[in-house]
């Protein structure tokens, strides 16, 4: 398949996961490689197969460095998004999106774009995570130290449990916090917070995993380091610094969905690793819109 008339070759791929999910994916592959990069995108509407979402400008230049790239739709692709579960030799629809989805389940995709991987006869493997993609390789590597990624990327992690305090307010925050953990409590997790309606979209379920200041989703505290606001019990940048393997971190200098300015919250992660790679890209916002061929080469130089 050829996205476009200045697009490289691609191939439309299946991920398939331990609990049951088809996850489509596109892969762009280098000839005679044995090296891959997977791709992690964020939340929201978030889709790899749009334009400005499958990243065509880090697929050429990866591929050319002999570095194949694959991008998949995680489990929370989309706002609200109905899957197939197949288990056991039974099928059943079950709803997952960014409304739904939690954080710590990303464990279960990466690992089955690895396999995946593998059964092509990949040998050598590099993460990139975007936004919420950021976030989910410090949760992937805190629960699974000893894997077989190389190398991981990090572009513009955030700090969403801080933005929703600080938008909410502490009041409705917490109020929202203890409703979310009842609901879930008496199985009514699945229901939609109709108090963040229309511009949010989650379930009791989905804002309490990403809400919750003692949770997974709390990777980037930058809110409680900046305003020394204490919102959770664990030490702060806990995952984050539990990675020991090389790492390059980017930011784009003008990003909407940082908590803090950009030069500040890039100081305070050097101060909890101070061994890993970071950039700032001059002009960018958090998607680096307009700037892919600069961020698609500070990766793969660094790769």
């Amino acid at each position: 398949m050829k996205l476009s008339k200045n697009s490289i070759e691609a191939k439309l791929v299946q991920i398939k996961t331990v609990d049951g999910l088809k996850l489509p994916g596109i892969l762009y592959e280098s000839s005679d490689s044995k090296k891959a990069a997977i791709f992690l995108h964020g939340n929201g509407s978030s889709s790899v197969f749009y334009h400005d979402n499958n990243r065509p400008e880090l697929a050429k230049i990866l591929n050319k460095t002999g570095i194949s790239f694959l991008l998949f739709n995680n489990r929370g692709a989309h706002y609200i998004k109905k899957l197939n579960v197949e288990k056991y030799g039974k099928v059943s629809r079950k709803l997952f999106g960014m409304a739904y989805e939690k954080i710590k389940d990303c464990i279960k995709d990466i690992d089955g774009a690895i396999k995946f991987l593998q059964s092509l006869g990949y040998k050598e493997f590099y993460l990139i995570g975007e936004s919420t993609g950021a976030n989910k390789i410090c949760v992937y590597h805190y629960y699974k130290p000893k894997n077989i990624i190389l190398k991981y990327v990090l572009l513009g992690g955030g700090d969403d449990t801080g933005i929703y305090y600080d938008s909410l307010g502490r009041d409705k925050f917490f109020k929202l916090l203890k409703e979310a953990k009842n609901k879930i409590k008496k199985g009514d997790g699945e229901e939609i917070i109709t108090e963040l309606l229309p511009n949010e979209i989650f379930s009791y379920i989905g804002f309490y995993d990403i809400a919750n200041p003692d949770g997974d989703y709390n990777i980037f505290p930058f809110l409680e380091a900046i305003k020394n606001i204490k919102l959770s019990k664990r030490p702060l940048f806990l995952y984050f610094k539990s990675i020991n393997k090389p790492t390059l971190v980017i930011y784009g200098e003008k990003d909407e969905y940082a908590y803090g300015k950009v030069p500040k919250i890039v100081g305070i992660l050097k101060k909890q690793k101070p061994e890993f790679e970071y950039k700032i890209i001059s002009g960018a916002n958090h998607s680096f819109s307009e700037h892919q061929n600069e961020l698609a080469t500070e990766i793969s130089n660094w790769l």
